[in-house]
């Protein structure tokens, strides 16, 4: 009897060892392995810059978040790439979900690649985090029911400055010329401001496209001479912005110029004295939350400067994207999906929290004017320019700002 019992124990031992050696290993494994995200933002050419400071801020987000346990016990694995161009962003996209194994697709600020990765969320049924382009287009008539916008969209952004150039009388029958990046941002940001201008008596006179690639303004600066407009307006992005302040500067024309975007990074590129006039952001270091002074600290210990305003985006969509798979405690696409649709609320370092509309994703949020310091006020290369106040007021909704129903075509 003992010998039998102790023969059918060691079976049992034997038994026990090989299920584990089996079976139990995928199960803690299952429990242990990293969520995987897939990241894409242009690092090189005229969005370069603005990438770099993406990758800084995602970077802080995911080392704070696995400090703290993890999603779920589970730490984050950013892989973090060049997009690129469309072409490859679209493929390097289809790349992270097939082969390495991402469960959310995030990133971008060229627009034109982000609606190609759009594309790719669309035929794979994959989330796609859209942090950093600004097209209306994309949460308007290419808008899908995968892909989430953080970033404010043009109209935000037209609106902004729209608001202070209505303060300082500067619309109302005033001649303006635009010039604009000639691809699917500037296109939708000329829309934008032809839609401001309309409504508002403003003159639209003259308007030229750049290719993404002209560093030399000087013939659309004569264009601008010749026409003599009472306002000058860029629609252009990236470090095509810097290139214009800076030549602008050195032209010495007379007439006032004002801009429907601006990234900070390439407002600290313009240096001292080139910068002029009114512009949109969607966040400063500056900004008086403490929250928000919190983070600007953590970013300028570990990085030795301070954060730009796509640092700063990056950095408060993947802590969104934390809480919602924390609290679904989910990464299913789905889960995630119907949690941003039920207009959770998002502290993203700002007076007063976001939510993602339900109807076309968009994220609802409070946007800000900036303008240039007098020269000689500036204490550091960084200090060159003063925040406005949030808009809209603390007495008005977020709504009033953002693109309505009528305004942008979105069917999810």
């Amino acid at each position: 009897m003992t010998r039998y019992s102790r023969r059918t124990l060691l079976k049992a031992s034997a038994a026990f060892a090989g299920a584990s050696a089996i079976g139990f290993p995928s199960i803690v494994s299952g429990q242990t392995e990293k969520i995987k995200i897939g990241h894409l933002t242009p690092l090189t050419g005229f969005l370069g810059a603005l990438g770099a400071y993406a990758t800084l801020g995602m970077r802080l987000a995911e080392d704070e978040i696995n400090k703290a346990g993890g999603i779920m016990g589970r730490q984050l694995d950013v892989m973090s790439e060049d997009s690129v161009n469309p072409a490859t962003a679209a493929t390097k996209a289809q790349r992270m979900l097939d082969q390495d194994g991402a469960t959310v697709l995030m990133g971008e600020i060229n627009s034109a690649s982000a609606l190609t990765i759009m594309q790719v969320a669309d035929r794979n049924k994959k989330l796609f985090v859209q942090i950093g382009a600004r097209s209306d287009a994309l949460r308007g008539k290419n808008c899908n029911k995968y892909t989430f916008h953080v970033d404010i969209p043009n109209t935000v952004m037209v609106n902004s400055v729209g608001k202070a150039l209505l303060r300082d009388n500067m619309v109302k029958d005033k001649k303006f010329f635009t010039l604009t990046a000639d691809y699917i941002f500037g296109h939708d940001l000329l829309n934008a401001a032809k839609r401001f201008f309309a409504a508002n008596q403003g003159n639209l006179i003259g308007d030229e496209l750049i290719a993404t690639d002209v560093t030399d303004f000087s013939p659309y600066l004569l264009k601008i001479r010749q026409a003599k407009p009472d306002v000058v307006c860029s629609n252009l992005a990236g470090n095509q912005v810097t290139t214009l302040i800076k030549q602008y500067a050195e032209f010495g024309l007379p007439y006032p110029i004002v801009g429907f975007n601006l990234n900070t990074a390439d407002a600290w590129a313009a240096g001292e004295g080139n910068l002029a006039g009114t512009w949109p952001t969607v966040w400063y270091h500056t900004l008086d939350v403490p929250a928000s002074k919190t983070f600007v600290d953590n970013f300028a210990k570990k990085n030795g400067k301070p954060p730009e305003n796509h640092a700063w985006i990056e950095y408060v969509t993947f802590k969104m994207m934390a809480q919602a798979m924390n609290e679904t405690k989910s990464t299913d696409t789905d889960e995630l999906i119907a949690y941003f649709e039920k207009e959770t609320q998002f502290d993203v370092l700002k007076a007063r929290k976001a939510n993602f509309r339900s109807w076309d994703h968009q994220l609802v949020q409070e946007a800000y004017t900036f303008s240039p310091k007098p020269k000689g006020e500036a204490k550091d290369k960084w200090d060159l320019i003063t925040l406005g106040a949030a808009v809209p007021g603390a007495n008005e909704p977020l709504e009033v700002i953002n693109p309505t129903k009528e305004q942008n075509p979105c069917s999810l």
